[in-house]
């Protein structure tokens, strides 16, 4: 039975890039990646480890799952809850899932205390998340719609009004497009297209998904 609930949107990491701040002659240095499974995750930390690794500290956090399902981080050294949980909350703060980041610390020679460390971890994964491309994800429906020439340019207009993502379209004796459509407007969408259309369309309905919005 389906679920008769929306489910909220997410984010995901398009491209990960990095960043880095300075607090007290202390470097912070954030790289953010897009990743699929605690392995990847793991690797990517891994390899920072090594790529940074005269580094003091190579703190981390990584949240997979569309829900989400698993949450992890890591203080390497710093005083707990001063590093690793700081980034994950940039992470849940800003509804972000299949990734994670890693702050690298390089000791400027100065104690930050624990405040400090927090604003300065808090900040650094900030500024990688402001260096990557984000996307956001949503809950809803996939359709493909059939229909003649003559209705083919009713829907283009319910659709544009509608702000609905076309992702592709097919040209040959039919015409057939492929739209995503939020999970409350499936209803309304159907109805609008088989008016607009007079009935001359075949809609096919997708199972619920989350899909890429553009």
């Amino acid at each position: 039975m389906e679920m008769d609930r929306c489910f909220e949107p997410y984010k995901i990491i398009e491209y990960g890039g990095s960043a880095e701040i300075e607090e007290k002659k202390s470097r912070f240095i954030a790289h953010v990646a897009a990743v699929k499974s605690e392995e990847e995750a793991l690797a990517f930390i891994e390899a920072r480890k090594k790529q940074f690794w005269d580094a003091r500290h190579n703190c981390y956090a990584y949240i997979l799952g569309e829900q989400p399902q698993t949450m992890r981080y890591s203080d390497d050294g710093e005083p707990a809850g001063t590093a690793g949980k700081p980034i994950l909350e940039v992470l849940t703060g800003s509804d972000i899932r299949d990734a994670v980041i890693v702050v690298t610390r390089y000791f400027g020679g100065t104690l930050l205390g624990t405040g400090g460390l927090v604003r300065a971890y808090t900040k650094a994964a900030q500024a990688g998340l402001a260096a990557s491309g984000v996307r956001t994800m949503r809950y809803g429906y996939a359709m493909t719609v059939v229909t003649d020439y003559n209705g083919i340019g009713r829907i283009q207009y319910l659709i544009a009004k509608r702000g609905i993502q076309a992702d592709k379209a097919d040209y040959a004796e039919q015409v057939s497009v492929l739209i995503h459509v939020p999970y409350e407007d499936k209803e309304a969408v159907i109805n609008e297209i088989t008016e607009a259309t007079a009935g001359r369309s075949d809609i096919t309905v997708s199972d619920p998904l989350y899909y890429r919005q553009e």
